[in-house]
């Protein structure tokens, strides 16, 4: 039942980033990202197993960790794709600001007309 939310969420999530990233203004094509990353980064955690484990720590004196663990794998992804992202999204709203700056709209057809 858990699984099946989060597909729901996920793909609410990646069809609104994809509709949201397909509008002619630059604002929405940068929370259309934010979604669709949002989207993969729920999409990991899901596909990583939804498992209530503990830290994956070796007590000592033992060879491997007593009862049911939590996989750190998915966990490192994600935390490596919510830093990309970021640093993404923090250079395309300096690019969104610097070009309404410059030509007073975030408007992607206008803006294709002030290449020429």
């Amino acid at each position: 039942m858990t699984e099946l939310m989060l597909a729901i969420a996920i793909g609410v999530l990646y069809a609104s980033g994809l509709y949201l990233m397909m509008r002619r203004s630059i604002a929405r094509f940068i929370i259309g990202l934010a979604l669709l990353s949002h989207g993969a980064n729920l999409l990991i955690f899901t596909a990583g197993g939804l498992s209530g484990g503990r830290a994956p720590i070796i007590p000592e004196g033992s060879d491997a960790p007593a009862g049911l663990i939590a996989d750190p794998l998915p966990q490192a992804l994600i935390l490596t794709a919510i830093v990309i992202s970021f640093a993404l999204l923090a250079f395309a709203l300096v690019l969104l600001l610097r070009t309404h700056q410059e030509t007073e709209t975030d408007d992607m057809e206008k803006l294709r007309s002030t290449d020429a």
